[in-house]
C-alpha cells in the first residue's frame, strides 16, 4: 500500500537528514570546467576506493557529468558557505568567484580551503529516476582534517 504525499512533503522529509556539503566538478565537452553543489555524497567502498554523488537531470551540466571520465569532489569546510552558494545558484563564471587549484591526479579543479578533496575516475554511471548515481574510484585525495560544512532542513550549519 502506498500512502499519498506530494513532492514538498518528500523534499522536507529528505531534508531532515543532516548531510555534509560538497562541490562536484568535471569538464564539459568544450573543455571548460563545470560544477555544482551537492549533499548527495557518500563513501561506498574501501577496496576499491569508491565514492558516489548524484547529479540531477535539472542541472545544466547534467550531460557533462553523465558522460564524464573523471570528476572531483571537494568536501567544503565550515567557513565555505559562500562557495556552496556560488556553485548552487550563481549563473556566471563560478570558477572566477572561488579559489581553486588543479588536482594532481586528474588535472580537474579542486576547491582550495576545503576540508578534503577527492579526484576520481568514473567507475560507473547508474540511472536513478531524475538523477544518476555517479560512482567514482578515488585516484587522489587530500585531507586537511578541518570541520566540514553541514546542511539540514534547507539551511547550512556548523558543528
Amino acid at each position: 500500500m502506498t500512502i499519498e504525499f506530494d513532492q514538498r512533503q518528500l523534499r522536507d522529509a529528505f531534508g531532515r537528514f543532516m548531510t555534509g556539503v560538497v562541490v562536484v566538478i568535471t569538464r564539459a565537452p568544450d573543455g571548460n570546467p563545470v560544477g555544482f553543489t551537492a549533499n548527495s555524497f557518500a563513501s561506498v567502498s574501501m577496496s576499491p576506493p569508491l565514492i558516489s554523488v548524484c547529479p540531477g537531470s535539472f542541472l545544466t551540466s547534467y550531460e557533462a557529468f553523465k558522460a564524464c571520465e573523471a570528476f572531483t569532489v571537494s568536501i567544503l569546510s565550515q567557513d565555505q558557505e559562500a562557495v556552496a552558494k556560488t556553485f548552487a545558484g550563481f549563473k556566471g563564471d563560478r570558477f572566477a568567484q572561488v579559489d581553486w587549484e588543479e588536482g594532481a591526479a586528474t588535472g580537474l579543479p579542486i576547491i582550495s580551503g576545503a576540508a578534503a578533496n577527492f579526484e576520481c575516475a568514473t567507475h560507473q554511471v547508474v540511472p536513478a529516476g531524475d538523477h544518476i548515481i555517479l560512482l567514482g574510484e578515488v585516484k587522489g585525495l587530500r585531507d586537511f582534517a578541518k570541520p566540514g560544512l553541514g546542511y539540514a532542513a534547507g539551511d547550512f550549519f556548523q558543528r
